[in-house]
């Protein structure tokens, strides 16, 4: 595929279903991957995508469906009761009548949630199964003693990352294949970074692909973030992906889809740009060791290495290349926070001053790429 064009929506989200399709033949992909800018219609085509799955069911009601979605519809199914007259009982309230929410009681779901949100928030939840809602508490330090505040309103940004880890373990659920969730075919995440800056963006995308990876649903996930679209290719390249760009022409009133190529947005070059970036600023903080180790091995791979460390340029101090490498290696694992990054200290940070800079010379890109507009 070249370009295709499609005269509204629900006709692209009908080629994205035939693209997928439902099994592991040849000419079908496990994953799209779709980029667009804001305003192009990313969230509706979501919307499209979805109602295709649903089919009456004979002699009801009733709609039997086959995609489970994360977009700004997610979001709308929790809603917050603030206790306004007394200022005391705040908790999150969620759509029980929604099948996103099937079957959690019995799923341990407190327990997957917590697994992805402990190492990003510092605050604790409570799921009230009965009347649909959800009660936070924060642990505080008071005159040398630790206490527990229950009932308090946690902040936008820690709702949105609450939520994004809600889905992620119905994800996990829909993985191992629980009965509750064995109606879903199909998964669509639609901007699921839109609220974050660039530094916690690769994080989160390599922590998604994990999750998909090796498993049995086909997936579909467009964004405006081009880093994150970066991320996500450079990491699902290799597991059967479809890469595609989006646009809309006002004059024809048609979607234009295109193929984005082998190296769309140049991915490598959005990572160098966002360490250099980190370094010129000066602002650099742990994980984004993990950024340039997974540089370095994408170009030892390339330049048929075994391993990393030969990329790394050698200093006089380091003549055998065993420092830095093993600083790589120490300062590139961990459960690092992203939500709440934690800034280098100044040791730490000339060495990643070093390596980057010695790499930038040892392997020469056009400097103007790396200017700022």
């Amino acid at each position: 595929m070249s370009t295709k064009r499609f005269t509204n929506l629900k006709g692209l989200a009908r080629n994205i279903r035939d693209t997928l399709g439902t099994g592991d033949t040849l000419d079908t992909k496990n994953y799209f991957l779709l980029f667009a800018y804001n305003g192009t219609g990313k969230t509706r085509l979501s919307g499209e995508f979805k109602d295709l799955g649903k089919r009456k069911v004979r002699g009801s009601e009733e709609r039997t469906r086959d995609t489970l979605y994360y977009n700004a519809f997610t979001e709308d199914l929790f809603t917050w009761n603030n206790d306004l007259e007394f200022d005391t009982d705040r908790y999150l309230r969620f759509n029980t009548s929604s099948r996103f929410f099937d079957g959690l009681r019995d799923l341990e779901m407190e327990t997957r949630i917590r697994e992805f949100l402990r190492v990003h928030a510092d605050f604790d939840f409570t799921i009230n199964y009965e009347e649909g809602y959800v009660s936070f508490s924060r642990e505080i330090e008071n005159r040398g003693r630790t206490e527990t505040v229950a009932g308090i309103k946690i902040s936008r940004g820690e709702e949105n990352l609450f939520i994004w880890c809600f889905f992620l373990a119905i994800v996990q659920l829909v993985k191992l294949e629980a009965l509750s969730y064995a109606w879903v075919k199909y998964i669509y995440i639609d901007d699921p970074v839109s609220s974050l800056d660039d530094n916690n963006v690769v994080a989160v995308a390599c922590q998604l692909a994990g999750l998909l990876k090796d498993c049995r649903l086909k997936a579909v996930i467009s964004t405006h973030h081009t880093l994150f679209f970066n991320v996500m290719y450079n990491e699902l390249r290799r597991e059967n992906t479809a890469c595609r760009f989006l646009s809309f022409n006002k004059e024809t009133g048609r979607y234009i889809v295109k193929n984005t190529g082998d190296t769309p947005f140049f991915h490598h070059i959005a990572l160098l740009k966002e360490l250099k970036r980190a370094a010129d600023s000066g602002k650099i903080y742990t994980y984004h060791f993990n950024i340039l180790r997974n540089i370095l091995e994408k170009t030892a791979a390339f330049h048929g290495f075994d391993n990393f460390s030969a990329c790394i340029k050698r200093e006089e101090d380091d003549l055998d290349g065993v420092i830095y490498a093993r600083m790589v290696n120490l300062l590139s694992h961990g459960n690092h926070s992203i939500f709440n990054p934690v800034e280098m200290v100044d040791d730490n940070k000339e060495i990643f001053k070093k390596i980057l800079n010695g790499f930038m010379e040892n392997y020469k890109f056009n400097n103007d790429l790396f200017s700022e507009e």
